[in-house]
Order: structure tokens, then sequence, then C-alpha cells
């Protein structure tokens, strides 16, 4: 790594950037790079991840050391770490036990005759973490952000998403997913496999159909539909056996929000007795499929060869300790973050980190007071927005209390029913409890970051906090370009298609006059059509979906845009030195660069261009700055250059 910040030995010189900076900056990486055989992808991110699981890891087994020892900082936790990860790793008993574990909860959907005794069995497996036709989480009610309430929302899918039941390009997988019903009903000793497998896929087919597609589900204003119990009840009354069993009680569930009404209606014509020994057979596939990876091996490689391999082209499963790691995480993610903070997070890190959000926040400020676009009435509440935003960084103020949580040795299965059920309960209870700000929806041992609309906050976890998006040694510009972008991604989010409806309270509030939003979204549909146009490497025959990713990619290119507006803000008139053969404003651009540096498998990119909101890596790179001046300035582009958009052609927003 040089001083400058940036990795030369990365750098193609055959390929100039003016024609293609995501392949001047990582060529040589990428021919070189050879993508592990447990992953779907490797590239920046992935390998900050496997450095934190490192980290975890490594915690963990001290952490199993430490149980049991009075003179241990926390021997309870330690305990409770420790006693999780051995049960997991103890392929023995896991091998022993076989199909043992379901037969109890095959017995109790094969006497489950009826389709209320369907229902209320599905609410009591999801009180444990089982994943059936109904979704619900517990967030901040966007209509008055100051509650918790209970959100209903689509599920009962065992293929990634709608699309995948009705486009012909994914008619291998479907017949691929029969396939794979069958032979898991077959593991588990469910009779008659070969016949229920396609009666599940039709059931789940005409689930699908009652599904919204992702790009709808992208509209706060469509799914935030804040209802009574009755109003829910009048769409599905099965819905009462669901919430009776999974726990919510009378006042718990007398308003919720519901995202999508069509779903729940669209269940009244096939929650019907004459569909029961379907719905029995589908029940019994989403209970061996969530449970899958905690059983004996054939249960894990069966269910990887087609999570893993068909649909994402993974050719390995991850070892043992990974997943045992992964799970652990889940489990006790704020216990396990506590540690790898105190190992892992100089306080350094954060005084840097508040100064660069500071630069960010004033570079946001300077653009809104200057946008040609906006009307100064909007540019007000915008600002007031901006005065508002509350950032985190590296760690929680208070850690998540897990006291209540038992661990049991022994038995793995029953842990993580008791952590599900654990987690549950402390979802509900934020229902009519004053709004916590001080939580986190993400450990610090996390390699992401995130930006809430309902609490106007950005997040920034500390396991981030590391080279090539943050180098407290290296130059500014590399900084700028790499953790800079990232937060000024996460803030323009707060003004994004979807952010920008809500206002600085966290409300989804209308605050922009119509002339105002009409600009906004003229610009933003001059996105859409250049993104439409773009293929990834991976797979030069798809296209990338502009409405789908229209946030990210708003974010991405307000994020650079405002990135390199702090970075000048931060050299206060001075002439950055030329490191490298690289002046400032070329470092800035090549750290972006590094940071998107990916390699992914075909169909892995495929599924992704149906499914993730986010654009390919390469064009988070190149797409974004062939819209910016500032990139076409610091390598002076002309129009026989590849990189070269015409100026007037140039999207800008923030």
């Amino acid at each position: 790594m040089s001083h400058s910040g940036i990795n030369l030995n990365n750098i193609d010189p055959n390929v100039r950037p003016q024609d293609d900076l995501f392949a001047h900056v990582n060529g040589a990486w990428l021919e070189a790079e050879v993508i592990p055989e447990d992953r779907a992808l490797t590239g920046s991110f992935i390998t900050l991840r496997d450095t934190s699981e490192a980290a975890v890891k490594a915690i963990i087994e001290h952490a199993s050391t430490q149980a049991g020892n009075p003179e241990a900082t926390d021997a309870e936790l330690a305990a409770k770490i420790g006693e999780l990860y051995a049960d997991f790793m103890d392929e023995g008993t896991i091998e022993s036990a076989g199909a043992t574990p379901l037969a109890p909860l095959l017995a109790a959907i094969d006497g489950a005759d009826s389709i209320a005794a369907v229902v209320r069995l599905m609410g009591e497996l999801d009180r444990t973490g089982g994943s059936t036709l109904f979704g619900a989480y517990v967030n901040n009610d966007a209509g008055n952000p100051d509650r918790a309430l209970l959100h209903l929302f689509q599920s009962g899918l065992g293929l990634p998403d709608e699309s995948y039941y009705r486009e012909e390009k994914f008619a291998p997988i479907r017949e691929a997913y029969v396939a794979h019903v069958q032979k898991m009903l077959e593991l588990a000793g469910v009779g008659d496999a070969a016949a229920k497998a396609p009666r599940i896929m039709a059931l789940e087919t005409e689930i699908a159909a009652t599904h919204w597609d992702k790009v709808t589900l992208r509209d706060p204003q469509k799914t935030y539909n804040l209802m009574g119990r009755d109003e829910v009840l009048a769409l599905l009354p099965a819905l009462q056996w669901w919430l009776d069993a999974l726990g919510v009680s009378a006042a718990q569930g007398a308003e919720l929000v519901v995202a999508t009404p069509d779903f729940f209606s669209g269940q009244q014509a096939l929650l019907v007795q004459d569909r029961c020994a379907d719905w029995q057979a589908w029940l019994s596939m989403r209970t061996i499929s969530t449970l899958a990876p905690y059983l004996s091996k054939d249960f894990v490689d069966t269910n990887f060869a087609f999570y893993g391999t068909t649909l994402s082209g993974t050719p390995a499963i991850r070892d043992r300790w990974k997943r045992g790691v992964a799970l652990v995480e889940g489990v006790l993610g704020e216990a396990v973050g506590q540690l790898y903070v105190a190992e892992h997070f100089p306080e350094s890190h954060k005084a840097h980190m508040e100064a660069l959000v500071a630069n960010l926040i004033e570079a946001y400020r300077i653009s809104i007071v200057g946008l040609a676009w906006m009307s100064q009435e909007t540019k007000e509440k915008a600002l007031e927005k901006l005065a508002a935003f509350t950032p985190k960084i590296g760690y929680p103020a208070k850690w998540r209390d897990y006291s209540d949580l038992k661990i049991v040795a022994g038995d793995l299965l029953g842990n993580i029913e008791r952590s599900n059920a654990f987690e549950l309960s402390r979802q509900l209870n934020k229902i009519g409890a004053p709004i916590d700000r001080d939580e986190w929806f993400m450990t610090p041992q996390t390699v992401n970051a995130y930006y809430n609309p309902t609490m106007n906050e950005v997040v920034f976890p500390a396991a981030i906090l590391q080279p090539p998006f943050f180098d407290a040694q290296a130059d500014d510009a590399a900084n700028y370009g790499g953790i800079g972008a990232v937060i000024g991604h996460e803030i323009g989010h707060g003004f994004d298609d979807q952010g920008s409806q809500f206002d600085g309270t966290g409300a989804l509030r209308n605050w922009w006059s119509d002339d105002d939003r009409t600009a906004f979204e003229a610009l933003t549909a001059k996105l859409v059509e250049q993104y439409n146009a773009l293929s990834p490497m991976a797979a030069p025959d798809e296209f990338v979906n502009g409405e789908l990713t229209l946030g990210e990619n708003i974010g991405d290119l307000g994020g650079l845009a405002i990135g390199f507006k702090a970075y000048q803000i931060s050299l206060d008139g001075a002439e950055p030195a030329v490191i490298d053969g690289l002046s400032g404003a070329q470092r800035f651009f090549f750290s972006w660069a590094e940071c998107w540096r990916t390699k992914i498998r075909r169909e892995e990119a495929v599924r992704r261009l149906t499914v993730d909101p986010h654009s390919p890596a390469e064009l988070r790179c190149n797409a974004v700055v062939s819209n910016l001046d500032a990139f076409h300035e610091a390598f002076g582009t002309s129009p026989e250059d590849k990189m070269w958009r015409e100026p007037g052609d140039r999207v800008s927003i923030w």
C-alpha cells in the first residue's frame, strides 16, 4: 500500500482511466483474483468481512475459555457465546440425531388437519424462528415516528422473489426447485414426496401471484397502510389465528401497518379447507428448509446445493467454523460486538470519522443552498432535515441486554428457538414504549452502513472503518473517496426517491412543492434511463433495472459528488500534493474505484439484478463518475474516451 492510500499493485497500465476507471484501478487484481470456492463473489467488502469474521472467531474461542471463570469480565455472556458455538461445532451429536429433531414438528403439522390449525401452527413456528406465510417486524410508525408498531408484509416463498415464479428465464430454476423440494422432503421422511413437491410449487406460484414486485415495494407511500385490527382482519380473517399464536396481545395489535394489503386479501382464496393438505405439505417444507443449516450433513449439503450452487453459482459451502460464527453473531451479535470494539476500534477513529461526517454535512448544506432546480421554500425544509441528522459511529451508546436469553449446553435447536422467541419478545415490547434512539440495527463488527429514515440517522459500524474505505494513516483524498463517499451515500439516502418523502423528524410527510418534486423526478428519470441501458461484466446479456436501483444510484451519485466537495472543503484552499504521480482529485476517484473492487459469479450477478436494489459494483464506479464534471476535469477526458459523457447528458441532483 502506497502512502497515498491507493494500492498501486492492482492497477492495469494497459487500460486508461479515461476509458474504464474501474478496470484501470483494479485490472491487475481482476486478472489474478480467483473467487474462493465458498463465495459467490469476492472483493473489497468480502476482504473486510473475512477480516471481521476471523476477529470474531478469535473472540468466540476466547469466550469459550472464559465460560465458568468467575474472574472473567462477563462470565455469563462468555458462557452463552461459547456454549452456542460449541453446540454448532459438535458435529458428532448433530450427525447422530439425523432427522430426529424434525419429528415432533412434522408430527404437529400432520396433525393440523384444518386451515385454522395450520394457520395457528404457522404462528407458533414463527414465534421460534419459522419462516412461514406472513412476515412481521416492529418498527417506528412512519406516520408518527415517536411510536413503534407491528408491521406486516408478504412472505411464503422458497425462491428469491415473485419474478422467479413467472419469468421464462427462471424456468430451469423452477424445475430444479421442485427436485430440491422433493429431496428435502425425502430426507425428512415425509411420505409421498414426489407427489407433494409439484403441489408445493403450484401453491407457491399462487402465493407469488399475490406478491408486489420489488419496484412497487420501494414506494413508501404504497407500503404505509395504517389499519386498525378489524380493518386488517377484514382483509384476511384467518390472520387472527396467526396473531394470537404469535403472541401479539390485543394492545400490541390494536393498530398495525400493512405493507402489502393485496397479499393478505389474496390469501383469502388460498386458505380454504380443500387446500389443507397442500398447506400441510408446504409448511413441512418451510420448516425443514428453515432448520436445514442446523441439521445433519445430508440436510446441510442438499440445502446448499440449491440455495448456494443453483441460485448463486457457489461451488462449496463455507467452513463449519464460519457458519458457527455467523450463528453466534445472529443470536448474540452485540455481546460479541462489545468485545470486538474493545479489541479492534481505537477511539481516535471515532474522532476522525466525526470530523469527516461534519465536513460531509457541511458539503451537503452548501450544495443544497446552491441548487438551481429547487425553490427557496423547499431548500429551507431540506436544510432543516439535514440539520436534524443523527450520525452514529463505531458502536452503540448502550449494549443489548441478553440476561433473559437462556442458552442450554447440548441443545442447539432449542437454543435457536429460544433465541428467536427472545428476539420476538424484545421486539413486541417496543410497542407502547418510548422509542429507544440509542438502538442500532447492525452490530459493530458488520462491514456495512445504513440510513434509517424514521429516525433520520446515519450509522457507520466499526468494521467498515478499515482500508480501503478508511485509513487513519492515509492521505485525505483516499479517505474522502472511500469512507467519505460512503458517508455521503448514506446521508444521500435521506434525499433519494424514498428518503426524500420523510421529514427531519422521520415522519412520512411531503415537504416538497409540487414543482420541486416534478423537477427532482425529471432528474431521476434520466438516471433510470442511464442505468436501464447498462449490463454487468459477469452477465453482459442481462440489464440493470433502473427503477429498482434508483435509490442506491442516487445515493452513489450524490455521495460521491458531495464527498468530493467535502474533500475540497478539507483542503481549505491549499493545493494538494501530487503523490505517486496522482493529483488529489485523481487519488479521490481511484479510492472510489478501489472500494467497488469486485469479482462475481454469473449466477449471483443474475440473482442480484433481480432482487438487489444496488447496481453491479463496476457500474457503481464507472456509471457514477461519468456523471461528475470533477472526474472529467481530473483526468482530462474528451469525446474520444469511453468514459466520456456529454455535459448535457450528465445527471447532477445534489
